[in-house]
C-alpha cells in the first residue's frame, strides 16, 4: 500500500471514531433491520426523538396501516415486523413474537404452540432467546426517559375488562367501547391518558403470572410503555388515539438514577 494511501484510510478511521463510536455519525451505517429468532423488524426513522414505536405482530394490519401512515409526519424510530401472520419461526417450531421477552413467558408459548417438542429442542430455543433478548430490549426501549409506544388489534372477545384485574388503576370512559383502550405501565403517564376520553388501564406492577409480553417486560423494567389498542379494522379510532397519545405525553423525561431503564 503506498504511504498517502495509508494516510488517508488512518486519518478516515480515526475520523470516524474507532474505539467505541465507530461509524455512529454516518446514517448510511444505521442498521435497517433487527431481529430475534424468527421476528425480523424493519427500522423506521423519522428525524430525532426519544420516541420509540414497534408492532409486534404480523396479523395485525390496522395497525401496521396506522403505524406507517404515521411515521411519515412523526419524529421517532417505529420497528415493524416483517410477515403477515401471527406467529413466527424459531428452530423447528414457533412461537408468538409478543412472548418470547421473558425465558419463563417464552417457555410457556413454545409448549402451548409445539406440544411435539423433545425437552432438548426446547432448550435449544430457549438458548437461542437468551442470547439475543437483551439486544433486542435495549433496542426498543429509548433512552433518557423516553417512552415506547406499541399498537396492537384485537377481536373480540378480548377487551379492556379482561386487563382491569391485573391493573392498579383504571379509567372507562368509554364503556361501549372496551375493545380500544391504553394500556401503560408509568404513573405518570396514566395520569395524563386518563384525562382522555378513552379507556386506560395502569400496569405498573406484575400481578400476575409472567407470560413474556412487551407490557410486563417493560413494567419489570420500570421503562415507559403505552399500548393503543384497538378492534381490527378501526383505523380511524387507533390514529384518533396515537394522536392523543403524541400530543399530549411528553417524549422524554428525567430517568431515576440506577432505575429507569434496568435490565431485569
Amino acid at each position: 500500500m503506498r504511504e498517502r494511501d495509508r494516510v488517508s484510510r488512518r486519518d478516515f478511521l480515526a475520523f470516524a471514531g474507532i474505539g467505541g463510536t465507530m461509524f455512529g455519525w454516518l446514517p448510511m451505517f444505521r442498521p435497517k433491520q433487527i431481529g430475534l429468532a424468527g421476528a425480523q423488524f424493519q427500522i423506521v426513522r423519522h428525524k430525532h426523538s426519544r420516541r420509540r414505536y414497534v408492532l409486534i405482530h404480523g396479523d395485525e394490519e390496522t395497525a401496521r396501516q396506522v403505524l406507517t401512515k404515521h411515521m411519515e409526519t412523526h419524529r421517532g424510530v417505529a420497528y415493524v415486523i416483517d410477515g403477515h401472520t401471527r406467529e413466527v419461526e424459531i428452530e423447528s417450531g414457533k412461537i408468538d413474537p409478543n412472548r418470547m421477552f421473558s425465558r419463563i413467558g417464552a417457555e410457556a408459548n413454545l409448549k402451548h404452540l409445539n406440544p411435539g417438542w423433545t425437552p432438548e429442542q426446547m432448550s435449544d430455543a430457549l438458548d437461542l432467546l437468551d442470547q439475543g433478548r437483551e439486544d433486542l430490549l435495549r433496542a426498543f426501549f429509548p433512552p433518557d426517559g423516553g417512552v415506547l409506544i406499541s399498537l396492537h388489534n384485537n377481536s373480540q372477545p378480548y377487551s379492556v375488562n379482561d386487563e382491569v384485574g391485573a391493573s392498579e388503576q383504571r379509567s372507562l370512559r368509554q364503556p361501549n367501547e372496551s375493545g380500544a383502550f391504553f394500556l401503560c405501565t408509568d404513573p405518570e403517564d396514566y395520569r395524563v391518558l386518563a384525562t382522555s376520553p378513552y379507556n386506560v388501564v395502569l400496569q405498573q406492577h406484575v400481578r400476575t403470572l409472567d407470560d413474556g409480553s412487551l407490557s410486563r417486560r417493560a413494567a419489570a423494567r420500570v421503562s415507559r410503555y403505552v399500548n393503543v389498542e384497538v378492534r381490527a379494522g378501526d383505523a380511524a379510532r387507533q390514529q384518533e388515539m396515537l394522536n392523543w397519545a403524541e400530543e399530549h405525553l411528553p417524549a422524554g423525561k428525567q430517568p431515576v438514577h440506577g432505575i429507569l431503564g434496568m435490565g431485569v
